[in-house]
């Protein structure tokens, strides 16, 4: 079975959550954003978090605000999907996720290294398909038996 999808995207400004991220519908759920390290390009500099701080429950229609209508510069990002009529809080392992209402979850990590887990198969597919659609590197499936990670986290 197939768990989530790797893949590596350049390391530089732009827009690539949104453009992870553009087969689902982001403004269906209330999202877990972990406050990790990630800054809006402003006059060619890196001045102002892409998020402020750690936010449990960031309507979808604000991150797709965000994440659409910035340039900014990924280092280290924790994303995370619920259904808008259930608790939002971190998760920190596969298992855990199985087993919570949480949908989806994005990391990003060194700028480059991006691992998304979803639930839905059809949804995981469209991913995968759209990371090889914008010529994204090493995109890969992650399934049961090549998964060693052993939490949700970026640290």
């Amino acid at each position: 079975m197939n768990r989530g999808v790797s893949f590596e995207i350049p390391n530089e400004y732009g827009k690539y959550l949104a453009e992870i991220l553009k087969p689902i519908e982001i403004t269906a759920s209330n999202w877990y954003i972990g406050g990790e390290e990630s800054y809006i390009v402003g006059d060619g500099t890196l001045n102002i978090p892409l998020f402020d701080g750690e936010i449990f429950g960031m309507e979808g229609s604000s991150l797709k605000d965000i994440i659409e209508n910035n340039e900014y510069y990924l280092i280290f990002a924790n994303l995370k999907a619920f259904p808008k009529e259930t608790e939002v809080f971190d998760i920190p392992s596969y298992e855990e996720f199985l087993n919570s209402s949480c949908q989806l979850v994005l990391l990003v990590i060194d700028s480059s290294y991006i691992t998304v887990y979803c639930k839905d198969q059809d949804q995981l597919e469209g991913i995968f398909i759209n990371a090889n659609s914008l010529g994204f590197d090493k995109v890969n499936y992650i399934t049961d038996e090549n998964d060693f990670r052993t939490k949700l986290s970026v640290w």
